[in-house]
């Protein structure tokens, strides 16, 4: 079953910018094992997450693994307030390809 969620976080876009940067520096070209669409968006006051994942164990695991530890070598404290995270299950998930929009 599908995963999603939406983590809103009330701190500098730039937080976002160096926690980024090491999480792709970790991954090296790789994909994230079941992440489907990652959208990192600026908001008023901050800024939001979305990611849809094949499953919730698979996203937990991933920031766990990657998330996390990127975030200490970012120097990045988790900020205050905690971020707002909003789970959902996707009704549907669709992915451009190159031959075109496909179902996941």
């Amino acid at each position: 079953m599908t995963y999603g969620m939406i983590v809103r976080v009330n701190a500098p876009v730039e937080v976002y910018d160096g926690a980024h940067g090491e999480v792709l520096a970790a991954l090296d070209g790789r994909q994230a094992d079941g992440l489907l669409c990652h959208i990192g968006r600026a908001v008023d006051g901050g800024f939001e997450v979305i990611e849809v994942w094949e499953s919730k164990q698979a996203a937990d695991r991933f920031n766990d693994e990657v998330v996390v530890p990127a975030m200490v070598r970012a120097g990045v404290a988790m900020p205050d307030p905690p971020p707002e995270l909003t789970e959902f299950e996707p009704l549907d998930v669709m992915i451009g390809t190159d031959q075109g929009l496909g179902a996941v």
